[in-house]
């Protein structure tokens, strides 16, 4: 199993990054436009973290972010697809969390580094409960929202991304192949920030919660 995600897929989270890595505090920095190809990056399949397990914050990586994306199940094998045949290659939906150690990936990306570690360390890609694609009308018009402890603190739109989920699924089979159980964690919304030991996480899709899980 390959675990995809893509970088810098909602025009709002792009200006947030910014600020998060230089300090900044005035609005309007970063990117409202889409980059020129999507930003992709890779976990390790340990990084999964499932069935409501605890996620324990691993203190020698410094500041853990939680960043909620919609995740999409690749549900056969395929390469090179056709941007047209993509809606074929993926079954399922559900909200997931791309946990990142923030300041391990400000140093990385100051020094032009990938951000292998601060994205793929253990645990990093919690996952919800699976919801065919079928329940929804449109995989570009699904509302999510991350809570925690009660409260919402991140919400989006996949018709807000950058790159939609066909485009994605064409650009990577153009390098890897795409096989059943692959996963494709689509982007980040605004709102990110970090995690604390006792926390409560719980994901949505629209009024399904997906997603439920605690910090230690």
């Amino acid at each position: 199993m390959k675990i995809f995600a893509i970088g810098m897929n909602y025009a709002a989270h792009n200006q947030e990054l910014q600020r998060l890595r230089v300090g900044e505090l005035r609005s309007g920095i970063g990117t409202l436009k889409r980059p020129d190809e999507p930003v992709i990056f890779t976990k390790a399949d340990s990084a999964i973290l499932n069935q409501g397990k605890p996620f324990f914050i691993p203190d020698h990586l410094g500041r853990i972010d939680y960043e909620a994306e919609v995740v999409v199940r690749i549900c056969r094998l395929g390469k090179n697809i056709a941007q047209r045949f993509a809606h074929r290659y993926y079954d399922a939906v559900t909200v997931g969390i791309d946990f990142t150690a923030r300041d391990l990936q400000k140093k990385a990306s100051e020094a032009g580094q990938p951000w292998t570690i601060c994205k793929g360390f253990d645990g990093s890609a919690a996952i919800g409960e699976w919801i065919p694609k079928e329940k929804f009308m449109d995989i570009q018009g699904i509302h999510f929202h991350l809570d925690i402890n009660g409260k919402t603190v991140q919400e989006g739109c996949t018709s807000n991304m950058l790159y939609k989920v066909d485009e994605i699924i064409a650009f990577i089979s153009q390098f890897f192949t795409l096989k059943t159980g692959d996963l494709l964690y689509t982007g980040t919304p605004a709102g990110v920030g970090p995690v604390k030991i006792d926390d409560h996480l719980e994901g949505w899709l629209e009024e399904r919660k997906v997603l439920d899980f605690n910090c230690k």
